[in-house]
């Protein structure tokens, strides 16, 4: 695969690893017997800033202070757990940092972007105004820009989360990844392509992204200017995967694409909390809404053992969904 493969997987993992939660895998027996299946469950909600995020930003921040020995900053845009893991990046690589966040940015997560010592800038909630407002920032500070996604450093990196997973459980028959722009999808199926070619790689996505019919034409399908998706998921709104990430998703994915809706994470979310204790927020409970549901009792019934990665905890806890969403 241009750009990323599963050596570049393995030299982030070693990158990054004094830096980083080796997060654990956990079981359920309640959730085995609502799925029907084993399902070993990636806590990513465990790891550094609280989301899988971590692990590309220190990917890329830290491959960029080997390559760019005058590099004077990093800027970044974010619906949150990515403009926190680069701020935590950037604090171990001893960087400044600014973020770009949309308005309606959770509290709890501008203030951990804050924590970190990043400075914070807002901008309109659209993709367009995201991407303008952190060139225009760039061109002024002259930080380099180190996109969510649509970056193969942030790939390789996040691409850790299935080396990790799959030495655990090598046996796996397919792994579930929520997916928004597509980096965490694309360098899951990296990782597990190089690694064991028969595990199958399926996406999870909010109601309204329409992935599947790209995936089955191998072609973008959406129009364009880019949008956001109408979810509660805020980690997964992002509509339209990046110009790196699509061809990897199409070629190494699955065309089956699972789709969720608000009440399904919510429910999932909810079921992680009183059967696991475990807290996630609602985009990283849509892989296990997609397992429980019916898409996935159509599936091959010998696909026995899957990995649902949980991707991110950090939950705003005085406005749990199933309290306020009454």
């Amino acid at each position: 695969m241009e750009g990323v493969c599963v050596m570049k997987v393995k030299e982030a993992h070693k990158r990054i690893l004094g830096h980083i939660h080796r997060t654990p895998v956990i079981r359920s027996c309640t959730l085995d017997k609502l799925s029907g299946r084993e399902l070993y469950l990636k806590m990513e909600s465990f790891q550094k800033t609280g989301s899988f995020k971590a692990r590309g930003a220190l990917n890329s921040v830290l491959s960029l202070k080997e390559t760019e020995a005058k590099i004077t900053g990093v800027v970044t845009h974010s619906s949150g757990n990515h403009g926190q893991a680069v701020a935590y990046a950037c604090q171990v690589a001893h960087l400044p940092c600014t973020v770009v966040v949309p308005l309606e940015t959770s509290v709890v997560k501008v203030n951990a972007i804050k924590g970190y010592g990043a400075n914070i800038v807002f901008c309109k909630s659209n993709p367009t105004s995201r991407k303008e407002t952190c060139a225009k920032i760039a061109a002024e500070t002259g930080g380099s820009v180190i996109h969510p996604y649509d970056n193969y450093d942030v790939i390789a990196g996040q691409g850790t989360v299935a080396l990790e997973l799959l030495e655990e459980v090598p046996d796996l028959d397919a792994i579930l990844v929520p997916i928004s722009g597509g980096g965490l999808t694309s360098g899951v199926a990296v990782a597990t392509k190089g690694i064991k070619p028969d595990c199958k790689v399926f996406c999870v996505e909010p109601l309204g992204k329409e992935l599947q019919p790209c995936l089955e034409f191998n072609s973008r399908l959406w129009t364009d200017p880019p949008q956001f998706v109408k979810t509660i998921g805020d980690g997964i709104c992002t509509q339209q995967l990046g110009q790196l990430t699509f061809p990897i998703v199409s070629l190494l994915c699955e065309k089956r694409v699972f789709t969720v809706n608000d009440g399904e994470m919510i429910g999932a979310m909810r079921l992680l909390w009183e059967r696991c204790k475990v807290v996630v927020e609602a985009s990283s409970s849509a892989a296990l809404a997609a397992v429980l549901s019916q898409q996935m009792k159509e599936l091959d019934s010998e696909i026995r053992k899957v990995g649902i990665i949980l991707t991110g905890g950090n939950v705003d806890l005085d406005n749990l969904p199933w309290i306020c969403c009454k």
